[in-house]
């Protein structure tokens, strides 16, 4: 969990005792590791849980500070959107049913977190990116009023000195400007933790570099965004844009994103990896430091290094270096953190089992794997499978191997060794392996998603295929069946649960418009050869100042000759309109008492769509 407690580093004062601390925090951690007081064993696990709350339409809710005051639950705590929550479970030895146990606990807490939530009128759901997120809810309102996040947007805006510009092409393309931070509330995941042994960190960092391509593609669960088909995993390309501190130029004064994979093999100390980031990054955030880390351990004391812990909470490697204390004993360990929320809770675990698994197993011949492989091919790997799941090909021994192929022929019988080195339960062995094994072979869940919304948008439009989908998605999950035993969603098929129709669902947003000054005899050409009853009239400033109907113009349209006649002379200028938010029944009562066959739709002034009698 990050500290909440947090300003904006900006004064020199500020920043002077900052610096200080974080090389008294180094200092520290170099005295621990060559003085050989960083815990060896027991080996643990842990795990961060995000999920989404959503209300009974399945649209994205602001509930998350009540549900978490009711809950008073110190495993949960907030993330950045008002519509996310994390829970952060107690760490477990590495044994026997350990993650059998894991997988009780997540049921345990979702499950007091779902009875909380319902007397919210909210629900959770696990999404890599919630389906149903739109436009709005990346908006400054949803920020979650907590100082710690409103800092960080603060620092990253004035660091950038613009907008952030969001593209991403995949089937679809999203290409937008946003002014804030919130891009990064869309992204929900499923971090895993596995303490290391301070003498082997490097060796197993670089194999948590190695295996995440491969990882990644088995467990891809965001293939969308507002609606849009993107890659697999569409969080990866998200996230890294969402939080870049870097300006839009052709000038970068950091050669990487604060999110980002890596640049290289590490090959040197665990606190090169800190001081590497340091130097690369500026410092954002700081707090209150009341105490010297070398002060602390000449006293005896295993120090928090807490100004270290600040600044690695703003640098977001997808394998991220994490130092902790607990019972006053320091640990090192690796944090996962491309792993996406679902589909099931049975598929997270079977992800950390076999990613596990993979960490214990690594075999002789990829020790020194720096030594072995070309770092770019690493890092290919990864964004091959963040963009296409498990139709990447990898390159893997200098070979090019199809991603189902290297799992199930290679690396899952690593994954059975290393589980059987640490004295795992056969059972838990057999039966989360067996969901990775049958995920390879059927879907995971991007191919679900997709194939399931693709049928859904042959019946319906897309905020209801939306709705339906994430639906299916809630009972699935509650189910806790794997993503593999899902059926794909027929185009026909509707929810049992109450969705209320807004504007949204029935409006037609693939519309022609027109300006004031455009020819009469243009437009009606257009409503001709379109089959159009209603045109919008829009300005230079795409804001609409008229509308024109088939019955304006129907008297024009008998005539050969329509003078010098332009749009504004017969468009009409009083507009009745509504917002795409509105209560469905509510727009049908308005067309009806003023006998009208169009509304526009309008957003902050702009026309977003139109609701005609024929679009209900």
């Amino acid at each position: 969990m990050g500290n909440l407690e947090v300003s904006v580093l900006n004064r020199k004062k500020d920043r002077a005792s900052y610096i200080h601390q974080l090389v008294k925090d180094l200092e520290a951690l170099d005295h621990l590791v060559e003085n050989d007081m960083i815990e060896r064993s027991p080996i643990r696990i842990g795990a961060e849980q995000e999920f989404c709350l959503v209300d009974k339409s399945f649209l994205p809710v602001d509930t998350s500070l009540p549900i978490l005051n009711d809950l008073k639950d110190e495993h949960f705590t907030t993330e950045i959107g008002k519509y996310n929550l994390e829970l952060n479970l107690d760490p477990l030895e590495l044994k026997n049913d350990c993650f059998s146990i894991l997988h009780e606990r997540l049921k345990h807490y979702l499950s007091k977190a779902r009875k909380t939530a319902r007397a919210h009128n909210s629900r959770i759901i696990l999404a890599g990116i919630l389906p149903t997120l739109r436009l709005k809810h990346i908006s400054e309102e949803y920020m979650t009023p907590k100082k710690r996040y409103f800092a960080l947007n603060e620092s990253i805006k004035r660091s950038r000195r613009q907008d952030f510009w969001i593209h991403i092409k995949g089937v679809d393309e999203v290409n937008l400007i946003h002014d804030s931070v919130m891009l990064e509330a869309c992204n929900t995941s499923f971090q895993m933790h596995l303490q290391v042994d301070p003498e082997e960190f490097i060796e197993k960092y670089n194999w948590a570099q190695a295996i995440a391509g491969p990882v990644l593609s088995l467990c891809v669960n965001s293939p969308m965004l507002f609606g849009k088909e993107l890659w697999d995993e569409t969080r990866i390309a998200l996230f890294n844009q969402s939080t870049d501190t870097r300006a839009n130029s052709f000038v970068l004064n950091e050669k990487q994103a604060r999110v980002s994979f890596g640049s290289h093999w590490e090959t040197r100390g665990i606190s090169d990896i800190f001081k590497n980031n340091i130097s690369r990054y500026r410092s954002l955030l700081t707090s209150d430091f009341q105490y010297d880390s070398m002060a602390r351990l000449e006293n005896g004391e295993i120090p928090v290094l807490k100004a270290l812990s600040l600044h690695n909470g703003t640098v977001y490697r997808w394998n991220r270096v994490c130092y902790g204390v607990a019972n006053n004993k320091a640990h090192l360990r690796i944090e996962c953190r491309y792993i996406p929320s679902g589909p099931s809770l049975c598929d997270e675990v079977a992800n950390m089992v076999f990613w596990v698994g993979l960490m214990m197993g690594q075999p002789e011949e990829f020790r020194n794997i720096h030594k072995k492989e070309n770092f770019k091919n690493v890092r290919g790997n990864f964004y091959k499978a963040g963009r296409t799941g498990l139709d990447a090909i990898f390159s893997w021994k200098d070979k090019k191997v199809p991603a189902r192929e290297l799992l199930l022929e290679e690396l899952l019988p690593i994954a059975s060794q290393g589980l059987e080195k640490c004295q795992i339960s056969k059972r838990d062995t057999e039966k989360y392996l067996d969901i990775i094994t049958k995920r390879i072979n059927s879907w995971n869940g991007a191919e679900w998603q997709v194939k399931s919304f693709r049928n859904l948008l042959k019946k319906k439009k897309p905020l209801k295929a939306q709705q339906v989908l994430t639906a299916y998605i809630y009972e699935n999950q509650w189910k806790d069946l794997p993503v593999y035993e899902w059926k794909i969603l027929e185009p026909e098929l509707h929810t049992h649960f109450d969705i209320r129709r807004i504007v949204k669902h029935n409006m037609n947003t693939n519309i022609y418009s027109v300006d004031p000054h455009d020819s009469l005899e243009l437009v009606i050409n257009m409503m001709n050869w379109n089959n159009i009853h209603h045109m919008p009239v829009i300005n230079s400033r795409k804001s609409i100042v008229g509308l024109l109907s088939w019955k304006d113009v129907e008297e024009f349209a008998q005539k050969a000759n329509y003078g010098n006649l332009c749009v504004k002379d017969v468009m009409k200028k009083e507009l009745i309109t509504t917002g795409q938010d509105e209560p469905l029944e509510d727009a049908i009562r308005l067309m009806e008492e003023n006998k009208i066959g169009c509304l526009p739709v309008i957003n902050r002034e702009r026309l977003i769509g139109i609701l005609t009698r024929n679009d209900i």
